[in-house]
């Protein structure tokens, strides 16, 4: 049975931050996509879909899904990353570790397979180490049905030290609100290269490079 798991989203300190700076809040910016424009296409016409959100509950995301007929399913994976790495040595590294990566899999993605019609990832993907990635992209793979698309974005500067960290609300089909929360190093570097080598298994793997430095991935399975 499904589970609908709304968390509040919280960015932990162990993903290799530098202290915040004090001063006045991070403002949402507005900014049209392209790959969020693809994923709602893929829904037209269709009714009583299932999408899972890996941003956590957002009441924008929540009330944008079900108005259109569908049933969200939320999950804090940033959270549950930082539950099952953030204490106890490096985040990175503790990932190799198989009892806590199995533990991340199964608060992630414990749903039976074929269960979603489509997924919202966001930026979560780049935050996991090779092995780790490649594991929750498969389980992906298993969870999702087929001709079913999968959002995820992932930063395009090779050679940035951080990368900034947001927080996705939906505004509609063609834009979204972003939050910056924080700067965090990335994990490691994505090209269109190693995203279709990444996504392999599914049917295809479409690209969208913004001016800010943030590639757009929509995949189908």
């Amino acid at each position: 049975m499904l589970k609908d798991r709304l968390r509040s989203v919280q960015l932990a300190p162990s993903l290799h931050s530098p202290p915040k700076k004090s001063g006045a809040p991070a403002l949402p910016q507005n900014r049209s996509s392209h790959g969020l424009e693809q994923f709602f296409s893929s829904l037209q016409d269709q009714e009583s879909l299932s999408i899972l959100d890996f941003s956590g509950a957002s009441q924008a995301n929540i009330s944008f899904i079900t108005s259109m007929g569908h049933r969200i399913y939320s999950n804090d994976v940033m959270r549950s990353m930082e539950e099952a790495f953030g204490s106890g040595g490096d985040f990175v590294a503790n990932q190799s570790d198989p009892e806590r990566a199995a533990a991340f899999l199964r608060e992630s993605l414990d749903f039976p397979e074929r269960s979603f019609d489509g997924a919202l990832i966001w930026d979560t993907l780049q935050f996991l180490a090779p092995a780790l990635l490649q594991d929750t992209v498969d389980r992906l793979f298993r969870t999702l049905r087929p001709q079913s698309s999968l959002l995820a974005f992932f930063h395009a500067e090779e050679k940035a030290e951080s990368a900034p960290l947001y927080t996705y609300r939906i505004v509609d089909t063609k834009n979204m609100s972003l939050t910056p929360r924080n700067q965090v190093r990335p994990v490691q570097y994505f090209n269109n290269r190693s995203l279709e080598k990444l996504f392999q298994k599914y049917h295809s793997v479409k690209f969208f490079l913004t001016r800010d430095h943030l590639r757009e991935v929509i995949v189908r399975r």
